[in-house]
């Protein structure tokens, strides 16, 4: 349901929204402006609490109870949305503005099937038949990619994978054809491979549709592979605005050069070209600073003049297309100059093998028939198959692939949390894979532990900082009194360097970057020899990922740790690990040192995991590789290779091979192992998925 307007879709001018609690008025948005045109995608950037959401929810007239907009205006086709009354929104809402949420599963009813919960859309707003209304339904399942429509229209939420969830949420807010799209942080929850297949489609609808798209992510990388323009959010204002080209290649703010200095870009190195995080903490809404909002964490602050008035105007930067900034001084500031205070670090060599993993195996007997209820037959579920690996002292030793590939299950039998089935895990030559937690040593638990993803699950509520560390070194016997805990506990603060004060403070006082310090503070406690590091800094923002990267590399140096890093965001593996593991449904497709791993020849699930990263660099060209499909159900693996359902590769090995056998493992260079059927020459000819061009 097209109109005749050709203004913009979107103007947002000089917007100010606040939300008013008993205390206080807290500003949450002030003086953003943005214009979205027709066709055009704009992406939104910034750190957790700049406003990103707050403004979609502006657009959506959704603030809450709490939450008003004080002042500006919000646009769209030419018509004030906040002048509208609550018929003429719900008409607009869903129809022609149209939101995609972060979580999936939010967005959907989980009591109903898909294809009714499609069918709602056309019927409520285009008054569609029933009959109409399926054969929409089934064209955008179509359109989304989803395998077998008409069984997925008679499917529950539950009955689909996080990835599929996510499509039918797109496909839903594609149902009415809406002008604008909102999207806020539609992949976060969702695989590397799975995401570039999302990012793709939504791409590719946008152009089919002409839809316009306010894309909301803290991901640089994902901002330029699916965005015309962007905008840089900082405490609630909008600090830089421009075409893709002009923002990343010719950025004009303190805050966006900050931003792209903290993310692991090609060529970064933890030892020669270490990462910067930004200093200081993000100002909370009601104590930002007088004048420029960034200047306490700025390099370029200058006394008296950035903080010399009360709010810093958006200026145009001469000859680019629509390039602003909220700087003073744009125009003296050398953006080529390298940072200054980088510290290079010397690269610690390897020492003796600490940990060893000889064709481990781990098994769970489920019931067939477990999904449904019931009893009968039951199915074995193969989470790791023969898994072999040496890990050193002072290592890190990445291990990477989609959910479900069996990383985490490892990492359980490694932790004691289960044992193994068959192999064998050899701590300091000493067996451990038949040990559960309960039985092992306290030494044992001491030397092996975990930093985990989420830091929020990880700390009691109800319990200080200083007192959940000192709960650690009492388990872990350290010390013979409590003032020794105590001085130990400050000793491990300093070390994640979090203030001494902090001790007294309770978890829901910290950040999110802080209660993942005090997670790395209390693994350190017993002077681990290893530690897992399960997606350590996925939750966090990237300006805070460096900095806890960082702080995992500096105590792994001064303690010489083996470091095991969980991960799926290969840029962050290219940049600190020493070796890769690429895992997938149980089994290690490819082991070797970085340099080996993110060059060809790859294994062909390795090539199109490198494939999917976005990376945020314009000079950065990929291959294209989008793998179709998800991961098979390890209760139902297919024969022959595990990856041979997805691999592109496939009809070059002859025979049928891939179908039948399970491929060997074969050395291709020193330390570099991979499991496939390709012949060398096929090998051979593989070319660079990631190359960046010449200046």
């Amino acid at each position: 349901m097209k109109d005749d307007y050709t203004g913009p879709i979107l103007e947002i001018d000089q917007l100010s929204i606040s939300f008013f609690t008993r205390l206080r008025e807290i500003p949450a948005v002030m003086d953003f402006s943005v214009t979205v045109q027709p066709g055009e995608a704009v992406g939104l950037v910034g750190e957790s609490g700049c406003g990103k959401s707050t403004v979609a929810l502006g657009v959506m007239q959704d603030l809450g109870k709490n939450g008003r907009i004080v002042g500006g205006t919000i646009k769209f086709k030419g018509r004030d949305l906040n002048a509208m009354s609550q018929e003429e929104l719900r008409d607009i809402r869903g129809s022609q503005i149209a939101m995609i949420y972060q979580e999936p599963m939010a967005s959907l009813n989980p009591a109903m099937k898909i294809g009714k919960q499609l069918m709602e859309v056309p019927m409520i707003h285009a008054g569609a038949s029933e009959k109409e209304a399926y054969d929409r339904a089934l064209q955008v399942v179509t359109d989304v990619k989803l395998p077998d429509p008409r069984r997925i229209l008679n499917s529950y939420p539950h009955q689909l994978s996080g990835g599929q969830q996510q499509r039918i949420v797109i496909a839903m807010a594609l149902m009415a054809e809406p002008s604008l799209l909102i999207l806020d942080e539609p992949t976060t929850a969702l695989d590397v491979t799975v995401e570039a297949a999302v990012v793709e489609l939504v791409k590719e609808l946008g152009q089919k549709y002409g839809t316009s798209m306010l894309f909301i992510s803290h991901n640089l990388g994902l901002v330029l592979e699916t965005c015309d323009r962007i905008c840089v959010m900082y405490s609630g204002e909008a600090v830089e605005t421009g075409s893709i080209e002009d923002v990343f290649d010719k950025m004009q703010h303190p805050y966006t050069q900050a931003l792209f200095r903290s993310i692991p870009l090609p060529g970064a190195d933890k030892n020669a070209r270490p990462l910067v995080a930004i200093p200081g903490n993000f100002p909370l809404p009601h104590e930002r600073p007088p004048g420029c909002n960034f200047g306490p964490r700025c390099d370029y602050f200058e006394a008296g003049r950035c903080d010399g008035m009360e709010r810093i105007p958006m200026a145009r930067i001469e000859g680019d297309d629509r390039h602003f900034s909220r700087c003073l001084k744009f125009g003296e500031i050398d953006w080529h100059a390298p940072p200054a205070n980088v510290q290079t670090k010397e690269k610690s060599e390897p020492g003796r093998v600490v940990l060893k993993m000889d064709n481990l195996k781990k098994y769970y007997e489920v019931a067939a028939n477990a999904l449904f209820g019931g009893s009968g037959a039951t199915k074995v579920v193969k989470a790791n198959e023969t898994l072999s690996f040496e890990a050193r002292e002072s290592e890190t030793l990445a291990i990477v692939g989609e959910s479900g590939c069996g990383k985490s299950t490892f990492a359980k039998v490694l932790m004691g949390l289960e044992t193994a089935t068959d192999g064998q895990i050899l701590l300091d030559n000493r067996n451990i894979e038949s040990t559960p937690i309960e039985a092992r040593d306290t030494q044992t638990i001491a030397d092996v532990q975990m930093v985990f993803q989420n830091p929020f699950d990880t700390l009691n509520p109800s319990m200080s900082v200083g007192r959940q560390i000192m709960r650690a070194l009492e388990i872990f016997e350290h010390g013979n009194s409590d003032a020794e805990r105590r001085e130990e506990m400050l000793r491990l603060l300093d070390l994640v360097k979090l203030p001494r004060a902090f001790a007294d403070r309770m978890p829901r006082q910290l950040s999110g970057g802080q209660k993942q310090r005090v997670g790395i503070a209390r693994a350190f406690a017993g002077g681990a020899r290893i530690v897992v590091a399960d997606e350590p800094v996925s939750a966090l923002d990237v300006s805070v990922q460096a900095a806890v990267t960082d702080l995992l590399m500096e105590i792994q140096r001064e303690q010489k740790t083996t470091l095991l890093f969980i991960s799926h965001d290969l840029s962050i593996v290219r940049y600190l690990s020493d070796r890769v593991m690429v895992m997938y449904l149980g089994h290690v497709v490819e082991l070797g040192d970085t340099d080996q791993v993110f060059s060809p020849p790859y294994h062909p699930y390795t090539e199109a995991l490198l494939s999917a990263v976005p990376i945020a660099d314009t000079r950065v060209e990929k291959q294209h590789i989008v793998l179709e499909g998800d991961i098979p159900s390890a209760m139902n693996p297919p024969p022959g290779c595990p990856f041979q359902t997805r691999c592109r590769w496939k009809s070059k090995v002859p025979g049928g091979l891939c179908d039948k056998d399970v491929p060997p493992v074969r050395m291709l260079a020193q330390g570099h192992q991979i499991k496939c059927h390709l012949a060398d020459e096929e090998l051979a000819q593989m070319q660079p998925v990631i190359k960046i061009a010449a200046e």
